[in-house]
C-alpha cells in the first residue's frame, strides 16, 4: 500500500512513520510536511533512506493534488496544535486546520483514496473535574480555544464530504499523547527536559487540570486497527484510560527522575485552561478490538523518560528558545 503522511515529521506523524515501519513492513510512505518550528526532519533521520519526504504546506492544493493522485491512502495528521500559540496567532491555525483540510479533501475526492483523518479529544470543551461523565464519539462539540474550534471545523469538513460527496474517509479523535519526538513546549517533554538541564519544572495554577494520557505508540496502533478494520464514514475516539491532573504528573515524573515532589514551581496558569479530558475508547475496543500495550501510565512515562535522556541532541538545540517564550509569558 502506497502512503502519504501529512504531518508526518511532526511528533505524532514522525512515530506513526516509525511504527509503521517497524509492524507494517512492506508498505511505501511518503512523508509531506511543512517543516515549521513543530516538524523536525531529524524524526525521521533514521528512516531517511526508507521513505520519501517532500517539503510543503497542505494548503498547496497544486503539490498536495499530485502526491494524493499517487497514494492509496492519506493519512493527515498536519496541524497546528499548541494551545497558547492559537491564542497569540490564531490565523496559522485556521489556515492549516481549517483550509488546509479542505485542500485534502478535494484532493482525495477528485482521486478517490482513502482517507483517515486525525482529530482530538479537545473538540468536546473540557469536563467539570468531579463530573462522572466521559467524551464519546456523540458528545457535542465544544471548542473553547481558536485550536480547538479548528479542529472542531475540519472535523465537520471531513463529515460534510462524507456524506456529501461520499469520500472514504474515517476519523479519530484521540486524547493527550506522550512520548519520543514530541516538542518540548508541551507539558510532559518540557518537564523532563527541564529536569534534565537542573532546572525544577512548572507547573500551571494549582495542577489540578486534568488530562487522559496515552502513549503515543498505542496511539499509532490505533491508527492502524481504524486502518485495516474501521467503518468508513466513521469516528472513533481514542484513549489508555490515562487519566491524571497535571500535579500527579509532574510528581511522578519527579519520582522517577529521582527528584523530591516539592521541586518545582508554580507559575500563572494558561489563558483558558480546560479543567478536564477523558475518553470512553469502549467502540474502539470492543468493535475493532483494539487494546493499549502500555497498560501503566507509570511504565510510559519511564520509557519517554528514557528516550529523552538519551536523545538530548535532538531537544537541546531549541530548549533555550522555548524557555525564553515561556518566560515572556511568566511561565
Amino acid at each position: 500500500m502506497k502512503l502519504l503522511v501529512t504531518g508526518g515529521a511532526g511528533f505524532i506523524g514522525a512515530n506513526f512513520v516509525h511504527y509503521t515501519l517497524e509492524r507494517r513492513p512492506g508498505h511505501q510512505i511518503t512523508v509531506y510536511d511543512a517543516l515549521t518550528y513543530a516538524g523536525n526532519r531529524e524524526s525521521l533521520a533514521a528512516v531517511e533512506r526508507d521513505i520519501s519526504f517532500v517539503q510543503g504546506t497542505i494548503t498547496d492544493g497544486v503539490v498536495l493534488d499530485s502526491l494524493v493522485a499517487q497514494a492509496d491512502v492519506v493519512v493527515n495528521f498536519a496541524a497546528e496544535t499548541h494551545n497558547d500559540n492559537s491564542l497569540t496567532e490564531p490565523s496559522p491555525f485556521v489556515e492549516t486546520n481549517v483550509v488546509g483540510t479542505f485542500r485534502v479533501l478535494e484532493a482525495v475526492r477528485r482521486h478517490g483514496k482513502r482517507l483517515h483523518h486525525i482529530s482530538t479529544d479537545e473538540v468536546f470543551g473540557d469536563l467539570e473535574l468531579t463530573s462522572p461523565d466521559r467524551f464519546t464519539e456523540d458528545s457535542p462539540y465544544r471548542p473553547s480555544s481558536p485550536y480547538s474550534a479548528s479542529k472542531a471545523s475540519a472535523d465537520l469538513l471531513v463529515r460534510a464530504w462524507i456524506r456529501s460527496y461520499g469520500i472514504r474517509a474515517t476519523v479519530s479523535g484521540c486524547s493527550n499523547n506522550y512520548g519520543p519526538f514530541q516538542h518540548i513546549e508541551k507539558f510532559i517533554p518540557r518537564t523532563i527536559t527541564n529536569v534534565l538541564s537542573g532546572v525544577p519544572p512548572s507547573l500551571y495554577g494549582d495542577g489540578r487540570n486534568v488530562r487522559d494520557w496515552i502513549h503515543v505508540e498505542d496511539h499509532c496502533a490505533a491508527i492502524w486497527t481504524i486502518l485495516e478494520r474501521g467503518r468508513p464514514g466513521e469516528t472513533y475516539l481514542v484513549g489508555a484510560g490515562g487519566e491524571a491532573d497535571n500535579a500527579t504528573v509532574m510528581a511522578l515524573i519527579l519520582e522517577l527522575m529521582g527528584k523530591p515532589p516539592d521541586w518545582r514551581r508554580h507559575v500563572v496558569d494558561r489563558a483558558g485552561h480546560d479543567l478536564r479530558y477523558t475518553i470512553d475508547a469502549s467502540k474502539l475496543r470492543s468493535e475493532l478490538g483494539w487494546t493499549p500495550a502500555y497498560r501503566s501510565f507509570r511504565d510510559g512515562l519511564a520509557a519517554t523518560i528514557s528516550w529523552y535522556e538519551s536523545h538530548a541532541s535532538w531537544w537541546r538545540p531549541f530548549k533555550q528558545d522555548v524557555e525564553a517564550r515561556y518566560a515572556v509569558q511568566g511561565q
